[in-house]
């Protein structure tokens, strides 16, 4: 049961974290205007897949799950 409290205090902190980032900085300024993310926009139509970032996103993410597995 130590192992589960600890994990979800983790949890709690990286969430801290970020919703402090996100109120006070209004964002994170790079995310989403990377190169690689897709916009178009005509008339009445505007698309927005931000896949730079997905990508980005997804690499941090992964790097940080396997640093505190071990």
């Amino acid at each position: 049961m130590q192992d589960l409290g600890k994990t979800i205090m983790i949890i709690g902190a990286g969430l801290l974290a970020i919703g402090a980032v996100l109120y006070f900085f209004k964002g994170i300024p790079f995310l989403g205007k990377l190169p690689g993310d897709i916009f178009v926009q005509k008339k009445n139509f505007a698309f927005y897949f931000p896949l730079a970032t997905s990508l980005l996103l997804s690499l941090l993410l992964t790097l940080f799950f396997y640093l505190f597995r071990k």
